[in-house]
């Protein structure tokens, strides 16, 4: 029994950080791919590297293509958005 009242603050210790540290990371992350998968084309976005731009084309499921100034496109790895800073609205069906 004593031996188990030696594992208990460790024990405590990696619930805290799980609750602290693990978790809400995971949170950050699962969001992230939701608002990536959203994507669509025309949303404009912001870049890890700063860039801005507007998605004119989604290539597959790992590459978009993004025009940042008229007629300058180029290919970005969606994992490297970092935020969508105006949605399109989709389009209605006829």
């Amino acid at each position: 029994m004593e031996a188990f009242g030696q594992f208990v603050p460790l024990l405590l210790i990696f619930v805290i950080m799980y609750f602290l540290l693990i978790r809400p990371q995971q949170k950050k992350m699962k969001d992230h791919q939701a608002m990536v998968g959203a994507l669509r084309r025309g949303d404009q976005i912001v870049t890890q590297g700063g860039l801005i731009g507007k998605v004119s084309k989604v290539k597959d499921e790992n590459e978009v293509e993004v025009e940042l100034a008229e007629g300058v496109k180029v290919r970005v790895v969606k994992s490297t958005i970092s935020q969508v800073v105006n949605k399109t609205e989709p389009a209605a069906e006829s």
